[in-house]
């Protein structure tokens, strides 16, 4: 029989360590889904207490009429990343610093969505100042008290 040619050495050293990263990658997989039933049995549990206590207060309660409320993500969603590098753009532009409320009104505008729909635009207001708060906690910008509840907001120098 022949040696084995480095060629075939190499692509069973290959598939040897494809084999590795797939093996360690199941077991990190398996260990998720043992967290996650962990979780999922204490909030069985937790839920079970909470009904126990209203029961308690009133033993006729219909818990199970309770309707779970879900966290559902809202249409205009954003990467907060991609959110942060507009804003920042923004405010890179700006000639003066920028109330939260006007920074946030840009971004409806630079993203195409409805400046005029008041509800997104008050979302949008505080997802831009928990955003401004991360970069101004980096000093990547900085504040001041502005008009009203809001803050002026620029690029620290």
């Amino acid at each position: 029989m022949p040696p084995p040619s480095s060629s075939r050495i190499r692509r069973a050293l290959i598939s040897v360590s494809d084999k590795t990263d797939l093996v360690k990658h199941r077991a990190e997989l398996a260990g998720e889904i043992e967290n996650t039933y962990a979780k999922l049995r204490q909030l069985v549990i937790n839920l079970e207490d909470l009904d126990a206590a209203i029961l308690q207060f009133d033993p006729d309660y219909q818990v199970e009429a309770i309707r779970p409320k879900a966290f559902r993500t809202p249409k205009d969603w954003s990467n907060r990343s991609q959110m942060t590098r507009i804003i920042l753009s923004i405010l890179r532009q700006a000639a003066e610093p920028l109330t939260t409320r006007d920074i946030a009104l840009e971004l409806l505008i630079s993203r195409a969505l409805d400046k005029n729909d008041q509800r997104l635009l008050r979302l949008m207001t505080k997802r831009v100042g928990v955003a401004l708060r991360g970069q101004r906690d980096k000093s990547v910008v900085q504040s001041e008290q502005g008009p009203g509840q809001f803050m002026l907001w620029e690029i620290a120098r």
